[in-house]
């Protein structure tokens, strides 16, 4: 059952006035603000501790609507006729009358586009009226949120509210594809895989790795999507106090076990990922060690947000 059409229309007016409001969408719960109001946009970077030069992604509640806020050459117009509504965000030049506050693309000249696909979502944005930015609802660098519980123990006193729309089932952010030159880049991997792109588009894209200090969509700092324990990737075993995060039958011991997947289902492991850590944090583990999870699929997703939560912090 979805959220009660009363809290999502008491939401959109809660956006309308620039307050902040978290909403479940298919891929984690977002922070919502709209967009064309930078007092509202400064108050997700502030909620967040978001650094400023991290640019935001705007929702909007249909493609067509979207489509108008920048300019779209054929791969974006097909990546959009591909892929929206879900989980696929596009970057583009921003129109010349593009109403959102230059704060949301932290003064790029780029702007990122998605149109979710929970129907929730999107009535929350239509209701709304207005392009809504919303990284996701969770304190700046740490695990993402896939539940209203998560949002709320993160950020519950800085926000108008959360729209509980249940768990996200996607689990993992929205892929990030510029559509800025003349070859697409996947900026950051996500619930749409690099093969299923390019068997859209027809021809190959490239696929940016690593990090910068100098974003054009978010997802692209070396340490994101952080539990406050210490991770350590392609752990065949859990040394001693190392709580473990499994994917397959195999699970060696440990004081504290999840597993991603038992039967190496790499779409059920996305979804699960954030609650885990999630868990695994709640649970009191210093360290978390974690199974090698295949690069392949949305696999490349996982180990992107894992590589990114292993990263030493400053």
């Amino acid at each position: 059952m979805g959220p009660d059409p009363k809290d999502i229309a008491a939401a959109a007016s809660a956006l309308r006035d620039g307050k902040l409001v978290a909403f479940a969408t298919e891929t984690v719960y977002g922070l919502g603000a709209n967009a064309c109001d930078g007092q509202a946009v400064a108050r997700i970077y502030e909620a967040k501790g978001r650094p400023s030069f991290n640019p935001l992604i705007v929702h909007l509640p249909s493609a067509e609507e979207a489509i108008r806020l920048g300019r779209f050459n054929s791969d974006a117009l097909k990546l959009a006729d591909s892929f929206w509504p879900g989980p696929l965000t596009i970057v583009v030049e921003r129109a010349d009358d593009c109403p959102v506050s230059e704060l949301a693309s932290a003064g790029l000249s780029s702007l990122a586009i998605r149109v979710p696909g929970r129907e929730s979502a999107r009535e929350l944005l239509r209701l709304a009226g207005c392009p809504v930015a919303a990284p996701s609802a969770n304190i700046s660098g740490q695990i993402s949120p896939t539940t209203a519980q998560h949002v709320m123990a993160g950020l519950g006193d800085r926000i108008w509210g959360v729209v509980d729309g249940g768990r996200c089932e996607v689990g993992l952010e929205s892929t990030i594809v510029s559509c800025l030159g003349d070859t697409p880049v996947i900026l950051r991997p996500g619930g749409v895989s690099r093969e299923v792109i390019e068997e859209a588009l027809g021809r190959p894209v490239l696929l940016q790795t690593g990090s910068t200090n100098d974003p054009i969509s978010p997802g692209q700092l070396a340490s994101h999507y952080a539990p406050n324990a210490a991770v350590r990737l392609n752990a065949k075993e859990a040394r001693p106090g190392e709580a473990y995060l499994a994917f397959g039958k195999r699970e060696p011991e440990a004081d504290i076990i999840r597993n991603l997947s038992p039967s190496k289902d790499l779409r059920e492991a996305a979804a699960n990922l954030f609650a885990m850590l999630h868990t695994l944090d709640m649970l009191g583990a210093d360290s978390i060690a974690v199974a090698p999870i295949p690069d392949e699929g949305l696999g490349v997703a996982i180990n992107d947000r894992l590589a990114r939560a292993a990263a030493p912090r400053d």
